[in-house]
């Protein structure tokens, strides 16, 4: 049978969600708790693989198995084993044709900045702390509308990256302010190597005026990753949301309910 899981995870104690030689990631954690609970070897497959640091509320993951165990037994035997920053939060039975990669419409990142005249020390990793100026999110948010649609993302991917076409559909981008909170949200089909954050860099530096609102369409012509901005740290970075087409039924992430924990 394939069973599909929803995943939430403080990435700030590991080396990112794939598997890698000699360092503690995300999937190897839950792949050795989740072989633990089936008593057989487990290889799970992802929505979105997420660099070193990086957090999220719903990440979605999928493996075959051929032990039958309750739904709740999914849920609560894995937490048993896993760490105390990885929960396993839904668990669901699907078809064989469900695939957590491909069968995704969009993915929804968001990422929080602490722009305030001092540092949070109670959220130090979970937040990008940004002090040198008052950052202006109408002016972002002008800005960030220029990414809407299909586009070559070449000036937004890291020169690491592995992906052999650039182009990438976002859906839609918002930038505003709760108190000294700044929040990036970006609903995209898929991301390039470190996309997100080097939007988000990008647009900082039209927020601090050292730009114009035009800028970021400056660089989509460019197609260029030689980087005029710098690269955001990922503690700010969450995966928030992977949408799936209805009739899979996944429970929805209350983005609200995700606000009042902070």
């Amino acid at each position: 049978m394939r069973i599909a899981l929803g995943i939430e995870y403080n990435g700030t104690n590991y080396h990112g969600w794939q598997n890698q030689k000699g360092i503690i990631t995300i999937q190897n954690v839950l792949e050795t708790c989740l072989t633990i609970v089936a008593n057989e070897k487990i290889k799970i497959f992802c929505a979105g693989r997420t660099d070193s640091k990086v957090h999220s509320f719903g990440q979605v993951v999928h493996f075959d198995t051929n032990s039958v165990r309750r739904t709740k037994s999914w849920i609560l035997g894995t937490n048993f084993y896993l760490p105390k920053d990885i929960s396993v939060i839904w668990a669901k039975k699907v078809n064989y044709k469900f695939h957590a990669r491909y069968s995704a419409i969009y993915r929804h990142y968001r990422y929080i900045i602490n722009n305030s005249n001092h540092r949070s020390a109670i959220f130090t990793n979970n937040f990008y702390n940004f002090n040198r100026a008052y950052l202006d999110e109408k002016k972002m948010n002008k800005s960030a509308k220029f990414l809407i649609g299909e586009h070559d993302f070449t000036s937004f991917r890291s020169k690491n990256c592995q992906s052999n076409v650039p182009y990438r559909y976002v859906f839609n981008i918002e930038v505003y302010r709760i108190n000294s909170l700044v929040i990036f949200d970006i609903i995209a089909n898929s991301f390039l190597y470190n996309m997100a954050r080097n939007i988000v860099g990008a647009l900082l530096e039209v927020g601090c005026n050292n730009r114009e609102i035009s800028w970021i369409n400056t660089l989509l012509v460019m197609k260029s990753n030689n980087f005029l901005y710098n690269v955001v740290h990922p503690s700010g970075l969450y995966l928030v949301y992977v949408k799936y087409p209805k009739f899979l039924k996944f429970p929805k992430i209350n983005l609200k309910k995700i606000f009042n924990l902070f």
